[in-house]
């Protein structure tokens, strides 16, 4: 019994003894990490009280983004702006265009009006000039013409229309001073001397009021004045030719270069009116070089 006492004392005091040894042993993984686990739950308690949020917490579980990836992503966001880069040029580009074209476009629309506006002021004024000048049937008779009386020894010219039929070509011995003064300006006309042609013919009508030439120089100053490119003045004299003599024997062909002085006025109703004055006044006297020459010009300004 005394042997069973001491050697319970002995494997008592052999067991306090190897029991510190025990504790002092380190801890394996597996222990650290379920301490871990459970100082890591202890404290998710303590800062989420009614739980843990659903999804945005905790560590997120997608893979980390790789270089190559994040190269892709730069290369993709380069191209990006590039074409952003070149959208802009563009559009700068196409507005810069939209200007110009616009302003180009103003500018022709006002020169356009400016040339329009003009081009109605001329028809305006041809028109206000014109009509004034419309030939009217004359209603007073001129006097007769007394015979003029030629000396004895005087020859008669010889006279040959012209295919225009209002010169006349001159031949033969003329005594007339009178005869010798329109032949001076006739040829003076016949030569394309037109200023000076004209003077010598007004001179003649104002020297010799009476002679029978009168309708032939008056219808020549006309032409001449026609010829010379002043349409306006050229008809004015025609016009004058035909209502101061109109049984003078060049008053149709004044009719009908007055007809042309409108046509280049840009008037051909006008000249219609005239064209068919002549025919209506002088009917079947009219020369038939003359007559021709009316039809066409009825033809070319289209009359009815």
């Amino acid at each position: 019994m005394k042997f069973s006492i001491s050697t319970a004392v002995v494997a008592a005091l052999a067991a306090s003894a190897a029991t510190p040894c025990l504790a002092q042993q380190p801890a394996t993984p597996e222990q650290r990490l379920e301490r871990l686990e459970r100082q890591l739950n202890q404290m998710q308690r303590q800062v989420f009280p009614r739980g843990r949020p659903a999804d945005t917490a905790g560590f997120a579980m997608e893979p980390a983004a790789t270089q190559s990836s994040v190269a892709a992503l730069n290369q993709r966001l380069d191209s990006i702006e590039r074409q952003m880069t070149d959208i802009v040029r563009l559009s700068e580009e196409n507005g810069q265009r939209l200007r110009t074209i616009e302003t180009d476009a103003a500018r022709a629309r006002s020169d356009q009006e400016q040339r329009m506006a003009t081009i109605e002021q001329r028809i305006s004024q041809a028109a206000a000039t014109a009509e004034p000048i419309t030939p009217q049937p004359s209603t007073t008779r001129p006097s007769p013409r007394p015979p003029t009386a030629r000396p004895a020894t005087t020859r008669p010219a010889t006279t040959t229309a012209t295919p225009a039929g209002g010169a006349t070509e001159l031949a033969g011995a003329v005594t007339d001073p009178g005869e010798e003064a329109y032949t001076e300006g006739f040829k003076l006309w016949e030569a394309g001397n037109y200023d000076q042609a004209m003077t010598s013919l007004r001179a003649f009508t104002s020297a010799y009021p009476k002679h029978r030439r009168v309708s032939y120089a008056n219808n020549l100053v006309g032409r001449a004045l026609l010829d010379s490119g002043q349409a306006r003045a050229a008809a004015e004299a025609l016009l004058a030719n035909y209502r101061s003599n109109p049984r003078g024997e060049r008053a149709a062909d004044s009719l009908y270069y007055l007809g042309q002085a409108l046509m280049q006025l840009g008037q051909p109703g006008q000249a219609c009116k005239v064209y068919s004055e002549l025919d209506a006044v002088y009917g079947a006297k009219v020369r038939a070089d003359l007559k021709q020459l009316v039809q066409a010009a009825q033809a070319k300004a289209q009359c009815s």
